[in-house]
């Protein structure tokens, strides 16, 4: 298995990770969040809202990395890549709170409810942010050195 499929797979086999995005100071603004991960289009997905601070960084500089800690300290993956942000939901069933009805299903479970649910991500101005990777790295030992 080469280094990059190891590290694919560690960053699938998670669903919390790190966000990074650059503020416009230059410093980064970290995030700890929930993702879903597509392999075939190579693309995290997380749930935020268009007023938070990475939603609307991720507006002004479309690029971020994603941290995946994986078992142990010295095992982890970064994604780094461009982030496209949906549209705000605004309406009952619209592509954006499709999306996030999909992104958050996979975090909780089935939602029974759709249309309370369409009301709350509409209310809260929620959005996805779309990490598209273009390179990967980080460090894959199955056990931490010594142990």
């Amino acid at each position: 298995m080469t280094e990059e499929s190891v590290l694919l797979e560690l960053i699938a086999s998670r669903q919390e990770g790190i966000l990074a995005l650059v503020r416009s100071s230059g410093y980064p603004h970290l995030s700890n969040v929930l993702y879903t991960w597509d392999p075939g289009q190579r693309t995290a997905r997380v749930s935020t809202t268009a007023d938070r601070v990475k939603g609307r960084i991720a507006r002004r500089d479309p690029h971020a990395a994603l941290h995946v800690p994986g078992p142990h300290f010295w095992s982890y993956a970064v994604a780094e890549g461009d982030v496209e942000p949906s549209a705000v939901a605004t309406a009952p069933g619209d592509p954006a709170c499709r999306e996030l009805l999909e992104v958050h299903s996979a975090f909780y479970g089935e939602i029974e409810d759709e249309s309370e649910f369409f009301e709350q991500m509409i209310a809260a101005r929620r959005l996805v942010l779309r990490l598209r990777v273009r390179r990967m790295y980080g460090l894959a030992l199955e056990r931490p050195p010594g142990g």
